[in-house]
């Protein structure tokens, strides 16, 4: 059970399929700005037996559900291990945070170890993550005028400045107000934060003049963040995520 949320997973890992190595909650609640009709996202790796892989059928890498459970709509994602190590090595920010989320639904040793070597796959090319990210996000604002994206592009510009800096993955946005990223952002982001919580697809109440150029400024702060940065260019777990990829499918 995950105590922030008060619902008991432990129905929903045992009806997978194959057997889940993690599965942790990401998404607004991870973000920190969950709203009160928020659907819980849920994110993880299965481990699919070695003839699934070796055989002649695509094996099912990628497993999708939607459905409602305890009156909250539920969006469950898993990759098969090897593709999820892959996407850990292209730079993907994303998975990181899944990864390394603190809500955890379904932890065992393999999840930990995984989570240990994340570091060896963090270069100052997830700069590129977050920058594209951030764009995707704020056209989506543009687009809708919704609050949601907005605190997404500013959220995702945050963690990917606070990554270059201190080569940590931080998705929490109170979290990064309270870090070094704190400086970095607008005065008027914890408002919107508390407006968000009470309705997911609210309007942003917002100065789209200001925010625009609040934007603008962070996305020259990740540049200046990835120039300076101490990360390398590539992933140094190559071979040791190799190496823990075969050992657990074999033993798996």
């Amino acid at each position: 059970m995950i105590d922030d949320l008060d619902l008991d997973l432990t129905p929903v890992i045992a009806e997978q399929p194959d057997p889940l190595l993690f599965a942790t909650v990401s998404g607004a609640h991870l973000y920190g700005f969950p709203s009160q009709d928020s659907d819980l996202d849920l994110r993880g790796v299965h481990l699919l037996p070695a003839a699934d892989l070796v055989g002649l059928r695509e094996p099912e890498e990628t497993r999708s559900r939607i459905w409602v459970r305890y009156g909250v709509e539920m969006d469950l994602v898993t990759h098969d291990l090897r593709k999820f190590v892959r996407l850990m090595l292209r730079r993907n920010g994303y998975v990181l945070e899944q990864l390394l989320s603190p809500l955890v639904a379904h932890t065992t040793d393999a999840h930990q170890e995984l989570a240990a070597l994340a570091l060896g796959v963090l270069t100052s090319h997830h700069a590129h993550h977050y920058r594209g990210f951030a764009a995707t996000q704020w056209r989506l604002f543009e687009k809708t005028g919704e609050l949601k994206p907005l605190l997404y592009t500013f959220r995702v510009l945050l963690t990917g400045i606070h990554l270059m800096r201190g080569a940590e993955v931080q998705a929490h946005l109170p979290t990064l107000l309270d870090l070094d990223t704190g400086s970095d952002a607008p005065p008027y982001l914890r408002e919107l934060i508390a407006a968000k919580a009470e309705r997911e697809h609210g309007s942003a109440e917002v100065d789209h003049a200001r925010v625009a150029a609040d934007v603008e400024r962070l996305h020259v702060v990740l540049d200046e963040a990835q120039a300076a940065s101490v990360l390398p260019d590539a992933p140094t777990a190559y071979d040791a995520l190799h190496d823990f990829v075969v050992r657990v499918r074999l033993a798996g």
